[in-house]
């Protein structure tokens, strides 16, 4: 079972930053974000010295017991792991564009924004959600990070009461027919000829992670890649092979592997202990 300390290993060992390069000249992908993407399959799957394409694809579907696309989250799925959302960014400070659907903390099969390729996938209730973000310029991957969703938003009543408010609120409008919708709402019969219909949808977006997590790690703009990793303590200490990253710190002097601790999504006066791993190169 794949994890994101096996994909942290193979971004030491496979320290790609030629992204469109090496993905279109293979065939793998079209534009920057699908090698990114593809990327994230091959930190995943262990799959970058596997040039037998049918070989590949069978190690990854071992690995995932989904893969999604752009009108649902999440992008892929760990078989019997953690799910993952893979956004492409091109300015530093960018925030990430979510569009309807509000960042998670953790994926839930009874959501109604998953397709039901992904709810029957595998005997599943909820996983963790991994949020992996990469800083794209001129085609070269410049910055990497990986958080999880407890660690970088807030749960899932903070986004669905405000949902629920925005809808209540709506629904004070008077003479307007609503239709019932998994949007904020579908307002009817909006003109004298009652021949209109205005659509109200939720455009979500949240800083990026190198903004959210800065007062914990600052890039180093000097060199030529940043990677940073924040997983708390209690999801670091399920990962049996993290002894694995740790002997390796000891090796790479571009890997580095911290305590510290960040603040609760939920209660900013609360911090947690998490490990920080970063690399630069």
């Amino acid at each position: 079972m794949s994890n994101i300390i096996d994909a942290i290993i193979n971004l030491l060992n496979h320290p790609v930053t030629e992204l469109k390069e090496t993905y279109v000249r293979k065939n793998r992908a079209n534009s920057a974000g699908d090698a990114l993407e593809e990327y994230v399959k091959d930190l995943f799957a262990s799959t970058f010295d596997e040039h037998n394409e049918a070989n590949r694809l069978q190690k990854i579907s071992d690995t995932f017991s989904y893969l999604g696309n752009d009108s649902n989250p999440p992008d892929a799925m760990l078989r019997k792991g953690d799910a993952i959302e893979v956004k492409k960014i091109e300015a530093d400070n960018s925030a990430l564009a979510l569009n309807s659907s509000y960042p998670k903390q953790k994926l839930y099969a009874s959501s109604p924004m998953i397709s039901n390729a992904c709810r029957n996938a595998e005997d599943w209730e909820e996983k963790d959600m991994i949020y992996v973000v990469g800083i794209l310029k001129r085609n070269k991957l410049k910055h990497l990070c990986m958080v999880y969703g407890l660690d970088y938003c807030a749960s899932v009543e903070t986004y669905e009461s405000l949902k629920q408010r925005i809808k209540d609120g709506i629904m004070q409008i008077p003479n307007i027919s609503l239709t019932d919708t998994r949007e904020l709402g579908k307002l009817n019969k909006v003109d004298p000829l009652g021949i209109t219909y205005l659509r109200i949808r939720g455009m979500w977006g949240i800083e990026n992670p190198f903004q959210v997590f800065k007062y914990i790690f600052i890039r180093d703009m000097e060199k030529e890649f940043n990677f940073m990793a924040v997983i708390n303590k209690e999801k670091y200490e399920t990962f049996p092979n993290r002894k694995n990253l740790e002997d390796l710190a000891k090796e790479k002097k571009m890997l580095c592997i911290s305590d510290v601790k960040i603040k609760n999504p939920d209660n900013p006066a609360q911090l947690r202990d998490a490990k920080l791993i970063s690399i630069r190169f």
